[in-house]
């Protein structure tokens, strides 16, 4: 019975190695392959008997050989159990492949080491996907690199430009009286203002880019809108507006002081600005923790957006709803931009007649230690 028991145990070790998906292979201590599998044949492109002729050193990428040494090496000193190494070997045919191999020793009943064991997983394609995704973000930050130069050059020689349009409209004014009167010169003064404030547009914009980790503060949220408040108080008495500060005092955010003072000050003169004039206006901000985010609301009982018709361009350049005079739909663009910039997401509930809730998830700082700069701004 016992030998029975041993042949069926054989049979069955059998088996697995010679049928396993991954490569397996029985290594001698001085690196020549004692039995391979049918996987690590295919996936090498030698045949089994090919191999046998060979030893791992020998096509092992030499960059990659010391690493897989200098473990083989703690094996068999009992330093480690095991081991785990990515690697590269050469095919047959000459090209690199790589591999996942997960290595252990096996030893006699005196301890003392016979051979290695090896499972060698095919990792190339994983590799190769790995490699070219990196091929491409580097493309593409270099892209975004010239993109951001060219508009910074754009934008700066337009703004030169422009200016001396400017100038010379007005020279042209306080010289030849006459042209005040001439109707064409009207229309190309006016082109010279629309002109410069698209100008003026266009370089906020380009401003807005990626921001270094190392500039990004943890500043107390409630202390940044008490000082927007503050700032806004003349504009919201005259409107006859009520501002009502509940953020919590104790929250912390993850920003650059600019742009956080541009995000509040620009929802706090919208809802100003698109305020219900049939009933008093109530602006109320408050604030609450969701996971690692702090979510800012600004909430009003103005106007209103209908979002079935424009929701899909809330954001979008030069889009306006309201109708105003003085609307240029560029506001929420730029608020947008500079929050998705600190690596937040701005979300809208709006009903019109009602009134608009726009929520700011802004990231928390990992250590919430307050800083000298979030009991004031700097």
């Amino acid at each position: 019975m016992p030998d029975r028991i041993s042949v069926v145990k054989k049979q069955l070790f059998k088996n697995i190695f010679d049928f396993a998906n991954g490569g397996l292979a029985i290594v001698s201590l001085k690196g020549k392959w004692v039995k391979v599998n049918d996987s690590l044949a295919t996936y090498l492109g030698y045949s089994k008997e090919e191999l046998y002729k060979l030893s791992f050193q020998q096509i092992t990428h030499k960059k990659d050989l010391n690493i897989d040494l200098e473990n083989m090496r703690l094996l068999i000193k009992g330093e480690i159990d095991k081991y785990q190494i990515e690697k590269r070997y050469f095919h047959k045919n000459g090209n690199i492949v790589w591999a996942l191999i997960s290595v252990s020793l096996l030893r006699d009943d005196h301890g003392e080491p016979i051979y290695f064991i090896a499972q060698i997983l095919d990792i190339t394609s994983s590799k190769e996907s790995k490699s070219q995704l990196k091929i491409l973000l580097e493309l593409a930050q270099e892209q975004n690199n010239r993109l951001t130069n060219f508009a910074d050059i754009v934008t700066h020689n337009l703004k030169t430009h422009t200016s001396n349009l400017s100038t010379l409209v007005s020279f042209l004014e306080e010289e030849a009286h006459d042209l005040v009167q001439d109707e064409n010169f009207e229309l190309l003064k006016g082109s010279v203002i629309n002109l410069t404030q698209t100008v003026s547009h266009l370089t906020e914009i380009a401003k807005i880019k990626s921001v270094d980790e190392n500039k990004i503060e943890a500043l107390n949220l409630y202390t940044y809108v008490s000082q927007a408040i503050y700032n806004i108080s003349a504009i919201a008495k005259n409107k006859n507006c009520v501002i009502e500060n509940q953020v919590d005092k104790d929250h912390l955010i993850n920003a650059i002081p600019a742009y956080l003072d541009s995000i509040i000050l620009n929802f706090l003169s919208n809802a100003i600005k698109y305020r219900d004039q049939t009933r008093d206006t109530v602006i109320k901000l408050s604030s609450q923790i969701e996971n690692d985010h702090v979510a800012f609301h600004i909430e009003d009982n103005g106007l209103g957006i209908d979002l079935d018709k424009f929701g899909d361009s809330l954001f979008q350049m030069y889009k306006t709803f309201h109708y105003n005079d003085d609307a240029l739909g560029i506001g929420l663009f730029i608020t947008k931009a500079h929050i998705e910039a600190l690596g937040g997401h701005v979300k809208v509930k709006s009903e019109v007649g009602v009134g608009t809730v726009f929520s700011v998830c802004f990231k928390r700082p990992t250590t919430f230690v307050l800083e000298s700069n979030t009991s004031g701004l700097k």
